[in-house]
């Protein structure tokens, strides 16, 4: 097998991946993301113990145990860029030997979930309420540069998409993606369940018109009401396709869940989200531990 060369493969002289600055041995195969690196410590604080602590750049990561199941939660900053860096540097340090730099010929599958806030599109979905998203539309360009396969159903949901919204092409070329289906039956509960759109920008990807104007700007509202069977778009954040595609590519189960801050349509944003991001947290580490037992 063949080596990865060392500009391909990043690693530094402590023997860590590049930008995460994590080693091998100090990553749990359960992992918890969050875009702020801030919201690391959110999580940590319920750990019992906390063997592990890195920081470089956005990314920090703190590894330990609650009642004895080891687990990970990485900060990843913002967007599918980010995104790409994690899920490619998550998946060497499971899947490549860093002494040969060669692959491992048993592959290793992580669990990964994402809890992160998001902006509601639809009108019964209220602030401080949580999603799971079964599926991500890229709007974004980031799984076009790897080689993506859809199945039946997700390429179904692209056309349908296209067709829907008449989605403007010299914006983006979208792309569907699935959550996995085992951590999706396991952390539904108490979610509302849907279609999440992942956008490359906060502000005009999003339909926030400031100061220079929208490209498209009845986008929200052509996402609001597309529809696929019985699912519709729920939200909107900006990294949960990029998850899924890269996950699916490497063979782990992700699951993005998201704590809602923002309904666009009702103009509201949440009271207080740390508390409404804490309970979601809470909530995720408590069937992470049922999971176990």
């Amino acid at each position: 097998m063949n080596s990865i060369e060392a500009s391909e493969l990043i690693i530094n002289a402590r023997g860590a991946v590049y930008h995460l600055d994590i080693r091998p041995e100090e990553l749990a195969d359960t992992i918890i993301t969050v875009g702020d690196p801030f919201r690391v410590e959110k999580v940590s604080k319920y750990f019992d113990h906390i063997e592990h602590r890195s920081s470089h750049r956005e990314f920090i990561t703190h590894t330990g145990t609650i009642n004895g199941r080891r687990i990970s939660v990485v900060s990843t900053g913002i967007g599918p860029d980010n995104i790409d860096i994690v899920m490619n540097e998550l998946d060497a340090l499971v899947n490549i030997d860093f002494n040969s730099r060669t692959e491992n010929k048993e592959k290793k599958q992580l669990n990964i979930i994402r809890i992160g806030t998001s902006g509601s599109l639809q009108p019964e979905i209220g602030v401080d309420s949580f999603v799971a998203s079964t599926h991500g539309i890229g709007l974004d360009n980031l799984l076009h540069f790897y080689p993506y396969r859809n199945n039946e159903v997700e390429s179904e949901m692209l056309r349908a998409f296209k067709t829907q919204t008449q989605f403007n092409p010299q914006l983006s070329s979208p792309y569907v993606t699935s959550a996995s289906a085992i951590l999706l039956a396991k952390l539904v509960d108490g979610c509302h369940a849907g279609i999440t759109a992942t956008c490359p920008g906060f502000y005009g990807p999003q339909g926030r018109n400031l100061r220079l104007g929208l490209a498209m700007p009845q986008l929200n509202d052509q996402l609001t009401a597309f529809r696929f069977g019985n699912l519709k778009i729920t939200n909107f954040e900006m990294e949960t396709a990029a998850i899924y595609g890269l996950g699916k590519m490497m063979g782990h189960h992700c699951l993005s869940l998201s704590a809602i801050v923002a309904n666009r349509i009702a103009k509201a944003f949440s009271a207080d989200a740390d508390a409404t991001i804490d309970k979601l947290i809470r909530q995720v580490l408590g069937e992470i531990q049922r999971d176990e037992g």
